[in-house]
């Protein structure tokens, strides 16, 4: 039997610095009320000019580790936009301040669907023997992808990182990831585009559409695929783009609002950082519980998009010393 990749711990880190929509309206031609009515978000994290996407790659990747404790990190796959450089990748240096110099390591570029992608690469090398065990990241600075003047994406993006740790195990135990659905469409690609930071375009219309639809339709796929129905999902984690996108998602999946998670209001839109983001915060204030069956599905520039399924295990919380947490 092929083993199966199954989640053994969760973390996550946003920077201290946030922003309102209040302060936002100081300087940008918009208002509190319509940030919130078309977005949900009331505020969101920004990394200081100090603070690099890799810091916040470490800093939750710390946060798992300690709540786990494996042997060895096997592999580490860092997921996300916005790397420090262009060259070298972010992961091997993130290994290197892990304690993991000679771990394979390296970058994987999906946009916000970048964490799903690098779920099923994890998945992908524990089924081929290559890793017993694989770190996987998300980590984007996306408020540094628009102008400083731009009034209808600014609002939407805010920084952050959030990781899992996968280990070999078998099908049937609880946090195995179930079939992956992903897919790509680049007719789309300028939909979504950054052709270098504060250069970032983005057709919110035809978005909107796409993410609702793609999104939908892979989940239904995952579902499919895991052997479930959409009556079976007790909680519906979707990348964390705004939450009209959620809501509509939702809806088409006759899933009930109370079993859509969302921390979107607090962080906005944080890339590939959302969906572990939101799992570790889900997590923590039990919102997500051990046996929920859980469905994660997103969406991003690309087009990418993607869904799986797994049944949240019963995860230790991470034991933080010295270090205060900045994600509440």
């Amino acid at each position: 039997m092929t083993p199966a990749a199954v989640v053994t711990a969760v973390g996550s880190a946003l920077p201290p610095g946030s922003v309102s929509n209040r302060e936002l309206t100081a300087r940008l031609d918009t208002t509190d009320e319509w940030i919130r009515s078309r977005t949900g978000i009331t505020r969101r994290r920004i990394a200081g000019a100090d603070q690099s996407t890799a810091d916040l790659a470490v800093r939750a990747a710390t946060r798992t580790l300690t709540s786990s404790e494996p042997e060895h990190v096997e592999a580490l796959v860092v997921a996300t936009t916005t790397p420090d450089r262009c060259c070298p990748a972010t992961a091997p240096a993130v290994a290197t301040r892990l304690g993991l110099t000679g771990t394979p390591a390296y970058d994987l570029a999906a946009g916000c669907t970048g964490f799903l992608y690098a779920l099923a690469t994890g998945a992908g090398l524990i089924a081929a023997g290559t890793a017993r065990t694989v770190l996987v990241i998300g980590a984007d600075r996306l408020a540094s992808l628009p102008h400083p003047d731009d009034r209808t994406t600014v609002p939407l993006f805010g920084d952050g990182a959030g990781a899992v740790l996968l280990r070999r195990g078998s099908t049937d135990e609880p946090g195995a990831l179930g079939p992956v659905v992903l897919g790509s469409d680049g007719t789309g690609a300028d939909l979504i585009r950054a052709e270098h930071p504060g250069a970032l375009h983005m057709d919110g219309t035809a978005v909107f559409r796409h993410a609702v639809d793609r999104m939908a339709t892979a989940s239904r796929q995952a579902v499919t695929a895991a052997g479930w129905d959409l009556a079976d999902i007790d909680r519906l984690v979707p990348h964390q783009a705004n939450s009209r996108i959620t809501s509509f998602v939702a809806r088409q999946l006759d899933v009930p609002e109370d079993r859509c998670l969302s921390n979107v209001a607090d962080v906005g839109n944080t890339g590939a950082a959302s969906i572990p983001l939101l799992l570790d915060h889900a997590s923590s204030d039990s919102r997500l519980k051990p046996g929920h069956r859980t469905l994660l599905t997103a969406f991003g520039a690309g087009l990418t998009w993607g869904a799986l399924t797994l049944t949240w295990p019963d995860l230790a919380p991470a034991r933080l010393t010295g270090e205060a947490r900045h994600d509440q």
